[in-house]
């Protein structure tokens, strides 16, 4: 991944582009938890007015990567154990209604779709190639949340990843590195194929529930609650 300040940010959506490039150095730990970011610093770095960057920040103060406070900071959030957990039931939720509304509606353009996303996904984890694995991981379920046909679901799904995005990032190896969750799209594939709704669904449930015991785990284990920082 290229440092986000390598390059200035051309002008057509400016304030999107802005958006991306600070989500991603958020996401890899270019910023830290609880430093401060300033405006004024971030537009010169990248080569744009504040206003753009301003509508980035607050873009990233819904997503809970930033938090501010008028006229005193405007800082990245420190990992919380508890908001993180609450993070993981909504999408879990989420997840499973778009698997469950999505599948009746699916083509074979859809399932052929969802695995050459978890072809693409198996090579980026092969190659340890974390933002390749976190784009494929998001075209493979993004297959479902297209099929279901319902945009307030993907706009909800699409602010809260980078929150989950952050931990993996962090703990790419551990929770990403096996097979499992290529296995795991795999069986959910298929599922969606046969027509299986409540069957992809359940999968998609069971998933996320075990990405919360791991993510739990490193919280207890690993010293990864910053709230305190």
């Amino acid at each position: 991944m290229a440092r986000w300040d390598e390059a200035p940010v051309e002008r057509p959506r400016m304030s999107d582009a802005a958006y991306e490039r600070l989500k991603d150095a958020i996401v890899s730990g270019e910023f830290a938890p609880g430093e401060k970011i300033r405006d004024s610093e971030v537009a010169q770095r990248l080569g744009l007015s504040r206003t753009p960057v301003r509508e980035a920040l607050t873009r990233l103060a819904d997503t809970g990567l930033v938090e501010a406070k008028p006229g005193v900071y405007t800082r990245i959030t420190t990992l919380n154990r508890h908001d993180v957990a609450a993070t993981l039931v909504v999408l879990r939720s989420l997840d499973e209604l778009a698997v469950r509304t999505g599948v009746p509606h699916m083509t074979t353009d859809h399932i052929d779709r969802m695995r050459r996303a978890n072809e693409d996904f198996a090579h980026a984890v092969d190659q340890h190639d974390i933002t390749g694995a976190f784009a494929a991981d998001d075209a493979f379920h993004g297959v479902a949340i297209d099929a279901a046909g319902n945009p307030v679901l993907r706009r909800v799904i699409d602010q809260l990843h980078p929150q989950v995005h952050r931990i993996l990032y962090r703990k790419f190896s551990t929770l990403l590195g096996g097979h499992d969750t290529v296995d795991h799209h795999t069986k959910l594939t298929e599922l969606c194929a046969n027509g299986d709704a409540d069957g992809a669904a359940g999968l998609s449930a069971e998933h996320w529930a075990h990405l919360g015991g791991l993510i739990d785990e490193l919280f207890a284990s690993d010293d990864l609650d910053e709230s305190s920082a």
